[in-house]
């Protein structure tokens, strides 16, 4: 599996930070270094269909070697990183045969310890990949990209495994939300497909939030402090008082399992006027919209209660639980359980408490579970990749594509 760990290395020195503030497609042209490099493999490994969107989107076809009418499924993963923390400069250093210590990243100071992330005990004596302490690793969603790719190659060597058509797809803009903005459903010419975008080993996911944003708008006026009296009126005050409103024990840092959340993500403004960004999530469709009710009434609450100024909400929908679309389809689940169970890999089923691009793509009539990687603490410094759980990911993979050939269509 050299060539797992070498094919991930070259991918996360590639700097794809995604970008928010942009309006493009993808939303930095840097995205595009990595997936010419993607192009370039998939034409040496052989594929068919291969390509390359103005949009960022790779697709490419490993065809059917089989005479049997097997579905063809596909397997997904995204290009781009978080712009959480920087990925110009990664320099990844592996960890050989871990022994539950706290571990240097690089020269920076920082400290990769189980006090903190207790999860690294359970890796003692694996092999890990850390960054350097200056920036993120890029595990998410680099690691996915190599474990597909690896998994490719693999099916090639071994042409004795017989399968149905694969479809391989690469996104761009994952992580600022926009990863099937533009994905071309009918060119993707898979029954199902699963995103390799999860964390610890065995992860198998087809639950995710309902997710909706609110701006919440605070107008105030603006007067000179020394002539303001009883002429202005302080929108960052108005925006404090909104926060205070919002119950403080339903935040992210509060929350777990199937609970949902408000969350202030960032906030901008002065005095004249004040913007407020949250996120609200939640499992079931009922409770995002009692939510997106509750957030509203506060706003209703707070206007009755000032003498002046003024505050708005604009709500928008973002995703839906996937759950709804994949249930029907129970062998999508199945076939992802046995194919871990046959890797030694116990399945840990368990909520996102997020969204993929198999959110999305579920919603576009690709049902689409998420299984795992062998990342974790993504978006920081502090994350990291297992390489022996990256090797499972690859042989669950293989063993999807194997197992696929007993659900012949009829």
């Amino acid at each position: 599996m050299n060539k797992l760990v070498d094919r991930f290395i070259q991918y996360v020195k590639i700097d794809t930070q995604s970008d928010s503030t942009s309006y493009s497609t993808p939303s930095t042209e840097k995205q595009l270094n990595l997936a010419n490099i993607l192009i370039t493999e998939l034409k040496e490994l052989n594929l068919e269909a291969i390509s390359l969107d103005e949009h960022g989107y790779i697709m490419a076809k490993l065809p059917s070697n089989s005479e049997k009418n097997i579905p063809a499924i596909g397997f997904i993963s995204h290009m781009d990183t978080a712009q959480d923390a920087t990925g110009r400069n990664v320099n990844p250093q592996i960890i050989r045969n871990y022994q539950g210590q706290d571990i240097a990243l690089g020269k920076s100071g920082a400290i990769l310890s189980p006090q903190l992330y207790p999860e690294l005990l359970a890796l003692k004596y694996q092999d890990l990949i850390t960054t350097d302490g200056k920036t993120l690793l890029g595990a998410d969603d680099k690691a996915g990209i190599a474990e597909i790719m690896t998994a490719i190659a693999y099916l090639q060597e071994h042409k004795e495994i017989k399968h149905g058509d694969i479809w391989i797809g690469f996104t761009p803009d994952e992580e600022i939300g926009r990863g099937a903005d533009l994905f071309v459903r009918e060119k993707f010419a898979a029954q199902w497909a699963y995103t390799i975008d999860g964390g610890a080993l065995g992860e198998l996911e087809f639950e995710n939030f309902n997710a909706a944003a609110a701006t919440v708008i605070c107008q105030g006026n603006n007067v000179h402090p020394g002539m303001a009296k009883n002429k202005m009126t302080n929108a960052t005050r108005i925006a404090a008082q909104f926060i205070l409103s919002m119950p403080c024990n339903q935040t992210p840092e509060q929350t777990e399992g199937y609970e949902g959340f408000y969350h202030l993500t960032h906030m901008e403004g002065g005095v004249a006027k004040t913007t407020l960004h949250y996120i609200l999530r939640d499992f079931e469709r009922s409770g995002l919209e009692a939510r997106k009710h509750f957030i509203a009434q506060q706003v209703e609450k707070l206007n009755t209660q000032l003498k002046t100024g003024k505050i708005t909400v604009e709500i928008a929908d973002n995703y839906y639980n996937m759950k709804e679309k994949i249930t029907p389809f129970p062998h999508i689940i199945d076939i992802a359980k046995k194919a871990m169970l046959q890797a030694s890999v116990t399945p840990d089923i368990k909520p996102i408490r997020g969204g993929t691009d198999g959110a999305r793509l579920s919603f576009m009539g690709l049902p689409c579970p998420n299984l795992f990687t062998g990342g974790a603490n993504y978006h920081g410094i502090h994350e990291y990749v297992c390489i022996q759980s990256m090797e499972k990911s690859v042989e669950v993979i293989v063993n999807i594509v194997k197992l696929t050939t007993k659900h012949e269509n009829r």
